[in-house]
């Protein structure tokens, strides 16, 4: 397994993904993290996305919802080209559509609208009682450790944000992981990120992509890899409730309402640990059983 970036390093190499180029009025230019598999994490499409929209916008707008569709895989050896279209500036929403394009094909497409914020109702879904603290719950390294084919499935992907399960994850060995209706998860970025807040909103929908499928395989006991699943995310919607950090604490809880004809749907909600509820996702993807691999290849 080639080498993954981990911690403050990891998170550089993050923030140098999401650093797009302006190639011209609208148009921005996108990289991958030098070592990654040879499919686009979805979480770093999206997030590219989100940048690019966020980059036409006045400052005083911030997101508050994204609908995405991801309609063919990317290359991570090649550079992702985002088209943006300022569909409307109103006097307090604008509203921007961004196509993600790899050799002369759209491979995801995305709604951003932003907000100024105003005065009005305010109430939340309160968080869940008696999770563990963050600190209390291994790290996903630390939980495979004893197995490190199961590590390798996980390592495909870069590592710039620490992830605790509450419980068994996906990637645990098949047979060992509990059927259950919730699956909670802590995470935070393993390092420290500027102020701006438009980069906070987009690596938390980075981190978004990392574990909210996996809620479907949960219910029923499920993994990822030979003898479990193979997963592809079809779409992905968040809305984003207040402002947070990403590089501190924040509770993901998330169910899976329903699974049927190879899809399956998982709703998360996002809490700090103070308990504010800040953001809300939904995701539907493609689940497909992986045969047993032969012995020796994970």
């Amino acid at each position: 397994m080639s080498e993954i970036l981990t911690g403050q390093s990891a998170v550089d190499e993050l923030l140098n993904v999401l650093d797009l180029e302006a190639i011209e009025v609208n148009i921005f230019r996108g990289i991958g993290p030098r070592v990654s598999p040879q499919r686009v994490f979805g979480g770093q499409v999206a997030g590219q996305a989100l940048v690019a929209a966020g980059r036409t916008v006045e400052g005083d707008r911030r997101v508050h919802s994204l609908h995405g569709y991801f309609v063919r895989p990317g290359d991570s050896t090649k550079p992702i080209v985002y088209e943006v279209d300022r569909i409307r500036d109103g006097r307090s929403f604008s509203v921007r559509r961004v196509v993600a394009v790899q050799n002369g094909h759209t491979i995801f497409f995305m709604s951003a609208s932003f907000h100024t914020g105003e005065d009005g109702l305010e109430h939340s879904e309160a968080e869940p009682a008696d999770v563990p603290e963050p600190t209390s719950v291994p790290n996903l390294a630390a939980s495979l450790a004893d197995h490190p084919d199961r590590l390798e499935v996980w390592g495909r992907v870069p590592r710039p944000i620490d992830v605790r399960y509450v419980g068994e994850s996906g990637y645990a060995v098949h047979g060992e992981r509990e059927a259950g209706n919730q699956q909670r998860v802590w995470m935070r970025v393993d390092g420290k990120l500027p102020d701006d807040p438009l980069l906070h909103v987009c690596v938390l929908t980075y981190a978004s992509d990392l574990t909210l499928l996996d809620t479907v395989l949960n219910r029923h006991g499920e993994v990822w890899g030979a003898g479990g699943y193979l997963g592809t995310s079809l779409d992905h919607a968040m809305w984003f409730h207040r402002p947070f950090r990403a590089d501190e604490w924040f509770l993901f809880d998330s169910t899976s309402p329903s699974a049927s004809a190879g899809r399956g749907l998982a709703t998360g909600q996002f809490y700090t640990a103070d308990g504010r509820h800040i953001a809300s996702a939904v995701q539907e993807g493609l689940l497909r059983a992986m045969p047993v691999a032969p012995p020796g290849v994970p």
